[in-house]
Order: structure tokens, then sequence, then C-alpha cells
């Protein structure tokens, strides 16, 4: 529970890179702030949304094919295409990791 106010006078300039970093974590301005203050690592990867989709789509693809094959609706399945984007996600995410510095 927030129940106490601090105070402080910061430029302008600061105040509007405090606001653009929040808005970039995707954090409101007081986890932010707060975050910082404790030493916590706010990590933002570009394009991780993108990544995260797709993953979500595979698992998606993944469980409708587990179900059919429960029901005894499928006998073979014909891995390739879900084999080839799996893949392409990894190498995506692989991309984006290599890019960000820790």
């Amino acid at each position: 529970m927030k129940n106490k106010k601090l105070s402080i006078r910061i430029s302008d300039a600061d105040w509007q890179q405090f606001h653009e970093k929040a808005e970039q974590a995707n954090m409101t301005l007081t986890e932010y702030i707060t975050d910082c203050c404790l030493g916590k690592q706010i990590v933002v990867i570009d394009g991780l949304d993108e990544v995260i989709r797709q993953q979500k789509a595979i698992g998606r693809n993944l469980n409708q094919l587990t179900t059919l094959a429960n029901m005894g609706r499928v006998k073979a399945v014909y891995l390739q295409e879900l084999t080839d984007a799996y893949i392409s996600v990894s190498s995506l995410l692989s991309d984006i990791l290599k890019r960000k510095r820790w």
C-alpha cells in the first residue's frame, strides 16, 4: 500500500527524461522511479511483443493439434510448418537479445 508522498525538485530536462524512460519501460512514473531508486534492473527489449505474439500462436497450434490427437481425429501430423515457425521465432528472439546490452 502506497501511503507516503515524496516531493523533490528536478530540472525540466530530467522530468522529461523520467517520463520518456518510464513510457519506454511500459511503467508508471512512480513504478519507474521507485525501481530505479531501489536498484532494480529495468530492461526494455524492442521487438519482444512480436516474438511473444508468435510464441503464443505456436502454442495455440500445438494445443489444437494435441486436442485433435486426443480425440482421435488426427492420426499423423506434419509438423514441418510448425517447426519452421518455431525456428524463425527463436532466431528472431536470439537477434533481439544480441542487440540488447545488459
